[in-house]
């Protein structure tokens, strides 16, 4: 992501679209972890319909609502946004290797 951020070559996004056939596959792959929290709630016996409601409406309203943000300023900040996602994932990364070679 980093190397990306600096390079002036414009990449063809061919999924940036609000297509429903693109819209369900990211609705499935957003919510896989979703389905393990589901499974969670039928051991905890929390009553399934509203949970599942809320978590499914939940997915869907943020998902569209990252799409629309992501494509009025991706273009205006994608360079810092790539290089500012480059480094996180860095971090993140340093952080559990240190957190798990110095577990105690």
């Amino acid at each position: 992501m980093i190397k990306e951020s600096f390079s002036k070559e414009e990449v063809e996004c061919a999924d940036c679209s609000l297509d429903p056939k693109n819209m369900l596959m990211l609705a499935i792959a957003t919510s896989i972890d979703a389905l393990a929290v589901g499974v969670t709630f039928a051991f905890l016996k929390v009553q399934i319909i509203p949970a599942v409601s809320f978590i499914g409406a939940t997915t869907f309203t943020l998902s569209i609502a990252g799409i629309i943000v992501g494509n009025v300023f991706g273009s205006r900040f994608k360079s810092k946004a790539e290089f500012s996602g480059g480094i996180i994932l860095i971090v993140m990364g340093v952080k559990i290797l240190f957190q798990h070679l110095f577990e105690m």
